[in-house]
């Protein structure tokens, strides 16, 4: 892989930005203009002034746990986002955005190209967490986790005009793979996908991954016995991005539109 791309340096610059802790009353002031700015609801949270860094905002944790629906075979939201799309995998191929097609097996990397070939029929949700959300992921789903893979990529933005307009933009961005399996050894495949400004994408359970960094080559971990809880927190993204899921033919039924706001805990489907 070649030298580091613009939106690379762009994010690490802002990142640098983001995690330097200024004095008290400007960083008042940096942390309330972004509240505003961005029109967070901070209602979940401590106040604006108490965070440290603007980052510390960005990755803000909740203050009270949320609760989630009592059958455990209900699909939860890990992320507050937006539904940017879904539907069923078909011949290898999700979408981005409606009417732009990406190769899943691209996506996933050499690494996962038998759980490519695993989901193939199943199905795909995107969430898209703007600026302004939580940015914590969490489990949908208890999951076996098997596998992950980190590689390097590019920074662009994920909104609506380049979903639209770049073709598989998901491919060029820097991501993670998370290949899983569910309680009746059905295979889950998580994407986390970068995005500019995105410093960085934390995963609790691997301290070695680490996102926008001088790592050029794909790195790859496995797990022998590591299983994470349906909400369990498993990390954040510093700015906003996209998760990606992906499951094998017959395990969960979706019940989510395209543009629908969903918050973490929220149902949107149910496991079969």
């Amino acid at each position: 892989m070649g030298k580091r791309h613009f939106t690379s340096s762009l994010s690490q610059a802002f990142g640098r930005f983001a995690s330097k802790p200024f004095p008290a009353i400007v960083q008042h002031i940096i942390n309330a203009s972004y509240v505003k700015l961005m029109g967070l609801d901070m209602s979940e949270f401590r106040t604006p002034a108490s965070y440290p860094t603007l980052n510390a905002l960005f990755t803000r944790a909740l203050e009270q746990p949320r609760t989630f629906p009592e059958d455990p075979n209900v699909l939860i939201s890990g992320v507050d986002a937006l539904i940017t799309d879904y539907g069923t995998i078909e011949e290898g191929r999700a979408y981005q955005i409606k009417g732009m097609a990406y190769s899943i097996e691209k996506l996933f990397g050499s690494h996962h190209a038998e759980a490519a070939k695993s989901v193939d029929g199943g199905e795909f949700m995107n969430f898209y967490l703007s600026p302004k959300d939580y940015h914590r992921y969490h489990m949908p789903m208890t999951l076996h986790i098997h596998s992950l893979t980190h590689i390097p990529g590019k920074l662009y933005p994920v909104n609506f005009p380049l979903l639209r307009n770049k073709k598989e933009l998901f491919i060029e961005n820097e991501r993670v793979i998370i290949e899983c399996t569910d309680e009746k050894n059905r295979k889950h495949v998580l994407v986390l996908v970068g995005a500019l400004n995105v410093g960085k994408m934390v995963v609790t359970f691997e301290p070695r991954v680490r996102t926008n960094s001088e790592i050029r080559e794909p790195q790859h971990y496995t797990y022998d016995d590591l299983t994470l809880s349906r909400g369990e927190l498993f990390g954040w993204f510093e700015m906003g991005s996209t998760i990606l899921t992906f499951s094998q033919k017959g395990a969960i039924v979706p019940e989510v539109a395209i543009n629908q706001k969903v918050s973490f805990g929220d149902r949107v489907g149910y496991l079969q």
